[in-house]
């Protein structure tokens, strides 16, 4: 037998790997593929409403990675372990790449093929995404009224409440660097973590302090951690107003929303903004 021949030859199946299980495999028990695989329910016979729903559907789960990876940050920077802090920011930096990857399946489709289906998902929108909510109030863009859109789902609204409620990603790095012996302005550490951050002077100075000082201190690592996740969020919403302007223009949103122009406002804000006007203190 040559060598091709012998590379198209069926692989020799092990016994071990081919023998029946007692119900599911321990890799469907574990991953449950089959209930992922049984999520998928288009109300249309347009070609591209699968790639959508299986697009939107992946997003929710990396932004379930996210919120994980932001939380186990702040608990971490919560008790001084910056190493801990560090490796769930780099978690959640390499989940918001492949969060950021997902756009690609729908990246492209014209009016004609949105319209296809668009009809079919009625008032629902990714403005209501739970879990993209988790991540904002994460990241400091607290909103009481962001709340009430799920407040028809208690065990979901309570959930999100938690998260409003508690200190943000963002307010705990303030704290950590306090703890460190930078000059965090004491009505920026005692604020009303519920309020949206409102950017400080003060907390700008000690960014600018961070980028000053020895260019490989650990709490300059941190800095641009936090400016990695900021500059991948602000990639994700402006490929989310690309994707819509390309799809709809500037057509009200299916929830009630301005559409394009909601988004390209929210595109508009940075994330961290203290951060980003330190770069250009130093």
């Amino acid at each position: 037998m040559n060598n091709s021949t012998s590379a198209l030859a069926e692989p020799a199946a092990d016994d071990a790997l081919t023998r029946p299980f007692d119900g599911s495999t321990p890799y469907d028990a574990y991953v449950h593929a089959s209930v992922l695989n049984s999520l998928q329910h288009p109300l249309t016979e347009a070609a591209d409403e699968m790639g959508f729903l299986v697009t939107t559907q992946v997003m929710e789960l990396w932004f379930t990675l996210v919120v994980h990876e932001w939380r186990a940050a702040a608990q971490a920077l919560a008790k001084d372990d910056l190493d801990e802090a560090l490796d769930a920011l780099t978690r959640s930096r390499r989940a918001l790449t492949a969060l950021n990857g997902s756009w690609q399946p729908i990246a492209a489709l014209t009016p004609a093929q949105f319209n296809g289906f668009r009809a079919a998902f009625g008032r629902a929108s990714g403005f209501q995404s739970a879990m993209y909510r988790h991540m904002e109030f994460l990241l400091g863009e607290k909103s009481a009224r962001m709340l009430d859109t799920q407040r028809g789902d208690p065990a979901v609204h309570e959930a999100l409440s938690e998260t409003y409620r508690a200190p943000s990603l963002y307010d705990e790095v303030l704290a950590f660097l306090h703890r460190q012996g930078l000059p965090v302005p004491a009505h920026v550490r005692d604020r009303d973590v519920t309020a949206p951050h409102v950017p400080d002077p003060g907390v700008v100075e000690v960014w600018r302090r961070v980028y000053a000082g020895e260019q490989h201190h650990p709490l300059l690592v941190l800095a641009e951690s936090l400016t990695d996740i900021a500059e991948l969020v602000a990639r994700w919403r402006f490929d989310h107003v690309m994707v819509v302007r390309r799809a709809m223009g500037a057509k009200p949103g299916s929830a009630g929303s301005s559409g394009l122009a909601w988004l390209e406002q929210r595109a508009a804000r940075p994330v961290f903004p203290e951060l980003w006007e330190a770069h250009g203190a130093v």
